[in-house]
């Protein structure tokens, strides 16, 4: 399975995932600007895995810091990744959890306080990995026998530092001996189903269909499709959900045509403090994306464009929520609470 993102000596270390599934390159950011800039330009993408990013950039950062005035260092660091991407709450899940250990830390030697924070950011790495597979764990039993499994964008090991939540279901489902095959939505505008889940799937030779967002519904009117499973970048309360832009439509064809509809997440990915999905912000992205297909003009000059990069689905089209503590359904404030531990 691809290494998404690791801590070597050299730095932190990440597949592009801006030149897949024509080039299978990696990147090394040697300083936490550099890790900012690949979680902005999404040389690395998906929310656990960008929490990740997170950690290992406060980590990176505090390492080349210098010992006078580190606590006003450590905020530049954190504000700095903070403001890369507004939707994905796991960033500022992990950057909060590198805070509040750095907060302990104060007035230690400045070699065990970095010494203390990558080994954080490692663990935090190691635990997507295990939180990933109970999430496939849980899910796998939601997966009918013998059907399709439509999924939206990437929400598999490239998404997250292994495994996957969405693709983990799918994996895991597998790994039960369950004969299934997978559609993946091309994902416009950013094509992270085309370029990233169909490559990744077929790194594992699990049977994939590429096919156009709007294919969607008249495959689940087929009667193919057996379930749809998405990621999500952040889950208010109430248990509406934001994820790529696209799944709103999916969970309502879904819905239309009897199709369950689940999402996969870690219980980072919630965000208890919002009591409705209206108050997740959604991240406006270039222009270009829209206009352009890998540097190719396909719009007039000119074009006005809107580009949001998410969409919230409401959770009455969604049928289950699965974590790593468990599988939520309605009532979601009180079942995703409780999974919560809240």
């Amino acid at each position: 399975m691809v290494e998404t993102i690791e801590w070597t000596p050299s730095g932190v270390v990440m597949i592009d995932q801006t030149r897949l599934p024509l080039h299978e390159e990696y990147v090394t950011c040697r300083n936490y600007e550099e890790v900012a800039t690949a979680i902005r330009d999404m040389i690395i993408r998906g929310a656990p895995a960008i929490g990740v990013a997170a950690a290992m950039g406060v980590a990176i950062g505090v390492q080349y810091a210098a010992e006078d005035g580190l606590d006003a260092q450590m905020e530049t660091i954190c504000d700095t990744l903070a403001k890369t991407r507004p939707t994905a709450v796991n960033l500022f899940w992990a950057i909060d959890r590198m805070k509040r250990l750095y907060a302990t830390l104060r007035g230690q030697p400045i070699a065990a306080i970095r010494e203390r924070l990558i080994s954080e950011a490692k663990l935090v790495r190691e635990e997507d990995i295990a939180i990933n597979r109970a999430i496939g764990k849980h899910g796998a039993p939601l997966v009918p026998d013998g059907k399709t499994v439509l999924t939206h964008c990437n929400a598999g090991a490239l998404a997250t530092a292994g495994y996957g939540t969405a693709l983990g279901v799918i994996r895991a489902a597998i790994e039960t001996g369950k004969k299934i095959d997978v559609f993946a939505d091309e994902t416009r505008p950013f094509l992270q189903g085309a370029r990233l889940t169909v490559w990744e799937l077929q790194q594992d030779k699990i049977p994939t269909t590429l096919i156009t967002d709007n294919m969607a519904g008249h495959f689940m009117k087929s009667g193919r499709i057996g379930c749809v499973v998405v990621g999500a970048d952040r889950i208010a309360a109430t248990g509406d959900v934001a994820n790529k832009v696209g799944t709103y439509s999916v969970a309502v064809l879904a819905k239309e045509n009897g199709v369950p509809f689940y999402v996969a997440a870690p219980i980072s990915t919630l965000d208890l403090t919002l009591t409705s999905g209206d108050q997740i912000p959604i991240e406006e992205r270039s222009a270009a994306e829209v206009t352009h297909v890998f540097g190719n003009l396909v719009a007039p000059e000119g074009t006005a464009v809107k580009n949001p990069a998410f969409d919230v689905t409401p959770f009455r089209y969604v049928t289950g929520i699965i974590t790593e503590n468990g599988v939520a359904h309605a009532p979601y404030e009180e079942s995703l609470k409780r999974l919560a531990g809240k």
